[in-house]
Order: C-alpha cells, then structure tokens, then sequence
C-alpha cells in the first residue's frame, strides 16, 4: 500500500487521472440513477453532461502541471491519450451503459444481440475508427502541450506517446477488423444465415 501512495507522491498526475476515470464512472451512474430511478430527467442531464466537464479538468491539470515547471512524465502523455478515447468512446460508453440500465431498472427492451457475421465486421471497421480518431486527437493534444509548453527537455517524454499511438492503432486494427475479416467462423455463421434467408 506504501508503493501506491509513493507512486501517487511522485505522479500526482496519475492520481488526477484515475480521479477523472473514477469521476467519469460516477457521473454516468449517477445520471442513470437520476433519470432512471429517481425519474428526475434534468438532474440526469446535467450529471452525464460533467462527463466531458471531467475530461477537461484532466487536460487542465495536466497543462498547469507543466506550466508550473513539471517535467512531463509518461502520466502526462497518459492524461492526452485519456482525454482523447474519452471524448472518442465516451458518447457510446453513456449508451452502452443507459440500454443496460433502462433494462435492468426501468423495464426498458434488452440490450441487442451481439452482432455477428458482415455485421460485426462493420461494428470493428467502425471501432477502429473511432481508435484512430481518439489517437488523432490525443496526438493533437500531445502536439499542443509540446508547443505551449516550448521547453524540449521539459516535454521531451511526450514525443514518446505519438508512435505508441501508431502502436495502439496497428493492435487494434489486426486484432479487431483484419482479424474478423479472416475468421472462418463467422464467414460461416454469414453463410448459413444467407442461406437461411434465401
């Protein structure tokens, strides 16, 4: 336990950043309670509306942190690459979570079936898309602390992030639409359900 508390004293940016993630959660579920539960639809509104609120008080942190001196760090590029998959995947993560709840709480219709087949091939072309979005825009973001900050050896770690997005990217697309498109299985599953449709 000393060991995360060293690691948060050394890095307050990480704990600033799993403060947003924790934040980030808490909001969604209080809303869902809000308008769900509780049936008050403005209260609701306005606690899934803190969640891009959230992402900007990280990204605020993190450009205060460095202008206070601090050297950038690899929390630092972690907090760009956050605030770029929230702002991405944040909108279908609130609905993922709303059907779910609707379901569970309000009687609401049960969450779709897991697509299957030229279905789930679109599903993963649109994911990825939206992974090369997200890295598009933390990228943007690593950029605009590099260039506010100015000083190269302050920032010098955050250059460090751009290929691991090229990374990030090349996984995601070779785990999730390249490995769809070659599975065998649901090119049979499509088969039969063509077949069954004819």
């Amino acid at each position: 336990m000393n060991k995360i508390w060293d690691f948060i004293e050394q890095n307050p940016m990480a704990a600033v950043i799993a403060g947003g993630e924790i934040g980030f959660w808490v909001a969604i579920v209080a809303g869902l309670v809000a308008r769900y539960l509780l049936k008050l639809r403005r209260t609701s509104v306005v606690l899934l509306l803190l969640t891009p609120v959230i992402d900007l008080v990280v990204l605020g942190a993190t450009v205060l942190d460095l202008r206070d001196g601090g050297k950038a760090t690899f929390v630092h590029g972690l907090a760009a690459v956050y605030l770029g998959f929230s702002v991405v995947f944040g909108h279908s993560m609130i609905k993922w979570a709303d059907v779910r709840f609707a379901h569970r709480f309000a009687g609401g219709p049960p969450p779709p079936p897991k697509p299957r087949g030229r279905e789930k091939a679109r599903a993963e072309w649109r994911d990825w898309g939206k992974c090369v979005l997200a890295c598009a825009l933390a990228a943007v973001v690593l950029l605009g602390l590099i260039f506010v900050i100015g000083d190269t050896e302050q920032v010098s770690q955050l250059w460090g992030w751009l290929p691991r997005l090229g990374v990030v990217t090349a996984i995601w697309f070779a785990t999730g639409p390249l490995w769809q498109e070659l599975s065998p299985k649901d090119r049979d599953d499509e088969r039969v359900t063509d077949g069954m449709r004819r």
